[in-house]
């Protein structure tokens, strides 16, 4: 009988195992960083072209490596950082598994120059898919020099997913920023093309942090330091006025390891329920330090995610860190001697809030009112009470305007002829025609009518603009910022004007008119988010729907609103003047008819 079986040759299997390992040039640095911050690492160095795609070098000024040991990485799972298999629950280290080295070498034309302190000459191993062609000594200071060129050279399949050179130049900055926020206390510099990304000295994590979200995050940034009998929650959270429209600013880490991990995230974000609103997100960097055997970190090669052993007590401790900074809620404007924030959780602090703030005679809008909190976010701790606030003081957003041009000289229609009854709860406009009771969702009309003449103004040329007065600058994550420039000339087709202002600002200078008194700027961010999935500008107009939904949404009346009669009419006039339809552009009816025949059934009248 023929055999059927047989084992892999190594370089194979090696190329398999960089499967896992190298999705693209931004998990490759990812792995050297680790290792090189391992090594002891001070000072770390990244260097790319076009990309990574063409050559990716991180240096650092580690304790280097030996020959033998510099031969030996090359091998898989040849590691330094455990020995026995009880050193598996007690890791510490950001590697372990041995497989970096190889897996990146096996893709890639690779070399490594590395030297202890304690010799006069280092070693340079020159290896090209996997093979080592050349070791020799060379001269170089004390630490590693890494050096990936042309990636995924010998892997065409692999090559053609990788996306365009600003896409990954993003996910690398993105990177290098998530680890230097982990070690504020090591100098980082990352360059692409010879342009400078980031460059980050030694500082303390606030500094950091406002280095990698924007240095006027800052004065938003509150200390979190919560401890039970064996989780420690440390670092910084925002208030709500420091928001994004993703979770590119959660910055998680489990022992010093950055973690996209579920119940971490659910803690956080179950903190800020009531307290923000539903799609957004804050700007976080926590600590989360236990005992290692406590959790498993061998449960991807890119060690990603993590399994607690006592899931509840870690979600809980978390939960309770961030709680207690939350509590303290210097920009919520509500009376604190009414307010018994002893126990319960988050949310039940917020709804005694609004109940105090009742009995103070204020009428509170459909989210929290945000004040001004002291500057030094250190101070939060000893902040003293609130002032009483003033008594019978009515919040609300000014009332939208349905501005029809030539409303008079054409003739009405079906919405237009319908006599109105008045408004329920301020969302729904009750009317009638005849027989029927037409109910009508004031916010998904106004929707349809603005979604509508965006689409008229797009085919005709382009979506009509308005110049800012002082243009604005906005902080994004590198991936968002690469999304932008790549879509600068479609972006003002709808509207928008952005350019590059360095690191991770643009600069808007114009946003559509129908959004200019709307927060254009958190519109733009949520875009911005849509866009990093986006390659090409043939994508960007199969998603220019989606878009134009998004910018006709935020444009229009949401939540309860009192309208006067002239704008009912006006809105109806709209509904009948523009390419109507029965649903909003996210699907939801725009109105309801209930026949006087169903009410008299209802009321047993038939």
């Amino acid at each position: 009988m023929s055999q059927r079986i047989t084992i892999l040759p190594e370089t194979l299997t090696n190329k398999i195992a960089a499967g896992e390992v190298v999705e693209r040039p931004a998990s490759v640095i990812k792995e050297l960083i680790e290792n090189s911050l391992d090594a002891g690492a001070t000072d770390i160095s990244v260097e790319i072209n076009a990309g990574g795609r063409r050559k990716i070098c991180v240096t650092d000024n580690g304790h280097g490596m030996s020959r033998e040991d510099a031969l030996l990485s090359l091998e898989r799972h040849a590691t330094s950082k455990i020995k026995v298999d009880s050193d598996l629950a007690r890791i510490l280290t950001l590697g372990f598994r041995g497989e970096a080295l190889p897996s990146i070498a096996s893709v890639s034309r690779f070399s490594l120059a590395t030297r202890e302190a304690a010799f006069p000459e280092g070693t340079e191993i020159i290896v090209e898919g996997g093979r080592v062609r050349d070791v020799r000594a060379c001269g170089m200071a004390p630490g590693t020099v890494i050096s990936v060129e042309q990636i995924f050279f010998n892997l065409p399949a692999r090559l053609k997913f990788m996306k365009s050179a600003e896409t990954e130049v993003g996910h690398i900055a993105d990177t290098v920023a998530r680890m230097s926020v982990s070690r504020p206390d090591v100098a980082f510099t990352c360059t692409s093309d010879g342009r400078e990304l980031l460059r980050l000295q030694r500082s303390d994590l606030q500094r950091r942090l406002g280095q990698v979200v924007g240095r006027e995050s800052c004065q938003h940034l509150y200390p979190v330091n919560g401890r039970d009998d064996c989780v420690t929650v440390t670092g910084f959270i925002s208030s709500p006025e420091l928001v994004r429209s993703g979770t590119q600013a959660i910055y998680t880490y489990i022992n010093g390891r950055f973690v996209r991990d579920k119940v971490v995230q659910h803690a956080v974000m179950q903190s800020y329920r009531g307290v923000i609103d539903r799609g957004r997100y804050p700007v976080v960097a926590l600590f989360i330090e236990l005992p290692p055997e406590d959790v498993d970190v061998n449960v991807h090669p890119t060690k990603h995610e993590v399994r607690f052993r006592r899931q509840s007590v870690v979600h809980d401790a978390i939960q309770a860190a961030v709680e207690e900074v939350l509590r303290s809620s210097p920009w919520l404007a509500v009376p604190t001697a009414t307010v018994h924030t002893s126990g319960g959780t988050t949310g039940q602090v917020y709804r005694e809030r609004i109940a105090a703030a009742a009995q103070a005679s204020l009428v509170l809008p459909s989210r929290p009112l945000y004040r001004s909190h002291p500057a030094d976010p250190t101070a939060l701790a000893s902040a003293t009470p609130f002032e009483p606030q003033e008594r019978n003081i009515t919040v609300s957003e000014p009332a939208p305007s349905f501005l029809s041009e030539h409303r008079d000289s054409e003739p009405g229609g079906y919405f237009s002829s319908l006599s109105i009854i008045g408004q329920f709860h301020s969302e729904y406009i009750l009317c009638q025609s005849g027989s029927e009771l037409v109910v009508i969702d004031q916010h998904a009309a106004s929707e349809r009518v603005a979604y509508q003449r965006l689409s008229q103004q797009c085919q005709a040329g382009g979506i009509e603009s308005q110049r800012l007065l002082f243009p604005e600058t906005v902080e994004l994550s590198f991936s968002e910022v690469a999304a932008a420039t790549r879509f600068i000339p479609d972006l003002a087709g709808i509207g928008f004007e952005l350019e590059p202002f360095g690191g991770t600002t643009i600069m808007v200078s114009a946003v559509p008119r129908m959004i200019a008194q709307k927060e254009p700027i958190l519109l733009i961010r949520d875009i911005l988010a849509d866009l990093e999935r986006f390659g090409t500008s043939a994508a960007f107009n199969d998603a220019l729907e989606s878009l134009l939904s998004r910018i006709a949404c935020h444009s229009v009346i949401r939540g309860a609103h009192q309208l006067e009669k002239r704008q009912i009419e006006e809105l109806l006039y709209d509904m009948d003047h523009t390419d109507f339809a029965a649903s909003c552009p996210h699907g939801r009816p725009v109105s309801h008819v209930v026949t006087l025949a169903e009410l008299q059934k209802i009321f047993k009248r038939t």
